[in-house]
């Protein structure tokens, strides 16, 4: 892997997702644009009041696709970005944090574009199921990202 790309996924009943490490990851001297998208839980999602949130995680699949994410945005914004990719795994009370993505590159345009391309294919290709848990003992899981247009 290359020394520009982190990926992981963390599971959540060992450590949590660090936002101090992934700003750490992205930082270099040569960079003036830093972008950073994290994903909390919150407490209420259509119309219903959530208690907190399940992530199951494919882990191989889940990082491979993190992985060529990565590179992909690598291939378009050249050799001067780093990214850092991280997912949660397991169950997360509300305000919990499931996701973070970080990106360090020599101007904001850029990161802010690459920031958004990590974001959009983690919840729109990576093999990861949301169950949601409520105030009244119920559990669903999500229909996912792209179904909810």
């Amino acid at each position: 892997m290359s020394e520009q790309i982190k990926v992981r996924v963390v599971d959540v009943a060992n450590e949590t997702l660090n936002l101090d490490e992934a700003m750490e990851f992205v930082t270099d001297d040569e960079f003036g644009g830093y972008d950073i998208f994290v994903g909390k839980i919150r407490a209420h999602n259509h119309g219903r009041e959530v208690v907190g949130i399940t992530y199951d995680v494919f882990d191989e699949l889940a990082l491979n696709n993190f992985k060529a994410t990565a590179d992909k945005i690598v291939s378009e914004f050249g050799p001067l970005v780093k990214i850092y990719m991280a997912h949660a795994k397991g169950r997360l009370g509300i305000g919990g944090t499931a996701v973070i993505i970080a990106v360090g590159t020599k101007h904001r345009d850029e990161a802010f574009r690459a920031c958004r391309q990590g974001i959009e294919a983690v919840k729109h290709e990576s093999p990861i199921w949301k169950q949601e848990h409520y105030v009244d003992g119920d559990s669903e899981w999500s229909e996912g990202c792209s179904l909810c247009h």
